[in-house]
C-alpha cells in the first residue's frame, strides 16, 4: 500500500509542476499562486449548491451605509437590491446600478460589498446592487427582467434617493458585465431611462465562445470552457447553437451598436472573454460610441476579486481604472466625451 500511494503522489506531484510551469508562462508574476495549479472544479449541476456556497463574500468598507430592500414598479415583480452610500452624500448626486458576477448561477451582491462600498465612499455617489435571480432555476429573461425593475426603480425614484437621473450608470463584472451590456440595450430600445455610461469588467458577451475550437483546449484560470458552456446552458435552457439566441439573451449578438452610451470595458489577455471583449469594444467604436478598453498582460478571470492576488499593484491599478472611468462618468461628467478615449 505504500507503494501505491508513493506512486499516487508521485503522479499528483508530477501534474501540479506542470500545471505550475504553465502558470509560470502565461501569468504575470504578481498574479501567481499555487491554487492555479491545482485541478479546480468546473462548474456542473452535481457541484453548483456546494459552490454557491463557497461563493467570497467581501466587506462592506467603513463609512459606508448599507441597506438591503425590496423595491418594486408597477406591473414588475419585486426585486432586492443593496444600497451603499457614503455617511454624507450630496443631493443629485450621480448612481451606479451594480450587477454582481458569477456566470449567471451563483453569486449574490455581497460578493461586490467592497467595490460597491468604494466607488460610493469615494465617489460620494448612491450605488444599487441587483439580487437577480439565478439560472438554471430562472433562465432568461428572468435574471435580466430583475435588472431592468431595479434601473427603472432608481430612474423613477430618483428625487426621493437624491439622484441626477441624467447621472446613472450601469455595470457589472463577468457575467454582470453581460447582463450590463443588455440592460443598456433594452433601455435604449425602450426609451427608458437614460444611461450615462456603461462599466463592464470582463463581461461575458458571446454564448458563440462556448462553440469556438481555439478555446476547447485551451487552459483558462477560475472560469473556463466547461463552466461557460454550463452556465450559458443554464441561462439560454439548452446548449449554445451557432442560431441566434432571444433578443437580449447575449450582447456580442446585436448588429445595432449606435446610441450606446460611453463605454470602459476591462479584460485580462488570458482570460476565455478576451475575444468577445476586444470584438465588441472595437464595434462600440465603430458605432461612433466612445470607448475605453482596457487589457491586462497575464490577468485571468477575476483575478482582481482573488483573495490571493487582489492587493498585488496591479489588480489595485486596475481597480483603480474602474473608480476612474466611473468619477469621470457620475463626478466630472464634462470630461467625458462620446468618441474615442
Amino acid at each position: 500500500m505504500i507503494g501505491v500511494a508513493a506512486v499516487t503522489g508521485a503522479v499528483a506531484l508530477a501534474r501540479f509542476n506542470a500545471r505550475w510551469r504553465t502558470v509560470t508562462r502565461t501569468v504575470a508574476p504578481e498574479l501567481r499562486t499555487p491554487t492555479l495549479a491545482l485541478p479546480l472544479p468546473h462548474v456542473n449541476r452535481h457541484n453548483l449548491a456546494l459552490l454557491r456556497l463557497l461563493v467570497s463574500r467581501g466587506t462592506v468598507p467603513l463609512g459606508v451605509r448599507h441597506d438591503v430592500r425590496t423595491v418594486t414598479v408597477s406591473g414588475r415583480d419585486p426585486v432586492a437590491v443593496h444600497l451603499y452610500e457614503p455617511a454624507v452624500r450630496a443631493t443629485n448626486s450621480g448612481a451606479l446600478l451594480w450587477i454582481h458576477g458569477g456566470g449567471f448561477v451563483m453569486g449574490s451582491p455581497a460578493m461586490g460589498h467592497e467595490f460597491c462600498g468604494r466607488v460610493a465612499r469615494d465617489l460620494g455617489v448612491l450605488v444599487v446592487s441587483v439580487d437577480y435571480r439565478l439560472a438554471p432555476e430562472h433562465p432568461f429573461p428572468a435574471p435580466l427582467d430583475d435588472c431592468y425593475t431595479s434601473l427603472l426603480w432608481l430612474a423613477r425614484s430618483a428625487a426621493t434617493l437624491g439622484v441626477d437621473p441624467d447621472r446613472i450608470a450601469v455595470g457589472g463584472e463577468s457575467a454582470g458585465g453581460g447582463l450590463a451590456a443588455t440592460l443598456v440595450h433594452m433601455a435604449t430600445d425602450r426609451g427608458e431611462p437614460p444611461i450615462a455610461f456603461q462599466l463592464l469588467v470582463y463581461p461575458m458577451l458571446d454564448e458563440r465562445t462556448v462553440l469556438r475550437p481555439d478555446t476547447q483546449h485551451a487552459r483558462y484560470y477560475l472560469w473556463d470552457t466547461h463552466s461557460n458552456r454550463f452556465a450559458w446552458s443554464s441561462y439560454l435552457g439548452h446548449v449554445p447553437a451557432t442560431e441566434p439566441p432571444p433578443h437580449y439573451a447575449a450582447a456580442a449578438r446585436r448588429l445595432d451598436l449606435r446610441g450606446m452610451p460611453p463605454t470602459w470595458i476591462g479584460v485580462g489577455d488570458i482570460d476565455l472573454f478576451l475575444a468577445e471583449d476586444v470584438d465588441y469594444g472595437e464595434r462600440l467604436r465603430a458605432s461612433g460610441v466612445g470607448v475605453e478598453l482596457v487589457i491586462v498582460p497575464g490577468m485571468y478571470h477575476g483575478a482582481d476579486d482573488y483573495p490571493d492576488v487582489r492587493t498585488s499593484p496591479t489588480m489595485e491599478r486596475f481597480t483603480g481604472a474602474k473608480v476612474d472611468a466611473l468619477r469621470a462618468a457620475l463626478v466630472n461628467p464634462t470630461s467625458l466625451r462620446n468618441e474615442d478615449r
